[in-house]
């Protein structure tokens, strides 16, 4: 019970992220400034408010690079592992198909593809694997150091947020900011070929940017962990 519990948490968590960050994107649209903030702040909220709701249940990973990163720091058991990616995943399919079904009724997306992610204003594929391990690292990095201190644990939420907003704020103009498998794979599913032929870059770069971020907090905070162990 406590299984499902975790993972009907993470499922919601992302269906959530989903919804509101791309749905700010399909119907605000990032073209000015003021919808490239507001778009940055609704993945950012979204965190923020899924924090204080499901992060005493789950944790609130709402993201399979996180997940691994907890893997890779024995903060989470494989099978929870598991467990969450088949459950976030879930999720970015089911905000992104209510998405889909919003605009069937004569929305307009303004991004043409569903909030989806693109190589194009990186330059192509290496310009996008570099920005997206960049911003992932700096956020999963962000996750693992706020939420090692439990004299954070009010607050991490918050820092949390805050951080998604500002790596958005960097990368919504190069890539559409994924730094989440998840948040790409349910749009992509639907929006069709062309998101699906660039989709791998978005799972590999957030994976790899979550490998490393595990890996230089293990070197940096070593004594804390060991402390706590």
């Amino acid at each position: 019970m406590d299984k499902a519990r975790k993972y009907l948490a993470e499922l919601l968590g992302t269906f959530v992220l989903v919804f509101m960050g791309c749905g700010s994107a399909i119907f605000l649209g990032c073209d000015t400034m003021g919808g490239h903030l507001a778009v940055a702040l609704a993945f950012g909220l979204s965190i923020v408010a899924m924090a204080y709701v499901v992060g005493n249940v789950s944790g609130c990973h709402v993201n399979p690079a996180v997940s691994l990163a907890m893997l890779l720091t024995k903060k989470l058991s494989f099978s929870d592992f598991i467990g969450y990616v088949i459950a976030q995943i879930s999720g970015a399919i089911a905000g992104a198909g209510l998405l889909k079904l919003m605009l069937s009724f004569g929305l307009t997306d303004l991004t043409g593809g569903l909030g989806t992610n693109g190589i194009a204003g990186a330059g192509g594929v290496a310009g996008a694997l570099i920005i997206e391990i960049v911003l992932t690292f700096i956020f999963v990095t962000t996750i693992l150091g706020v939420t090692s201190d439990k004299n954070k644990g009010s607050v991490a939420g918050i820092v949390i947020g805050l951080t998604l907003t500002f790596v958005h704020i960097v990368g919504i103009p190069l890539t559409g900011t994924s730094v989440n498998p998840a948040r790409s794979i349910g749009p992509a599913i639907f929006a069709g070929q062309a998101a699906l032929t660039d989709l791998w870059v978005f799972i590999v770069a957030p994976l790899v940017g979550a490998a490393l971020a595990a890996v230089v907090y293990q070197f940096l905070f070593k004594k804390v962990i060991e402390k706590g162990k």
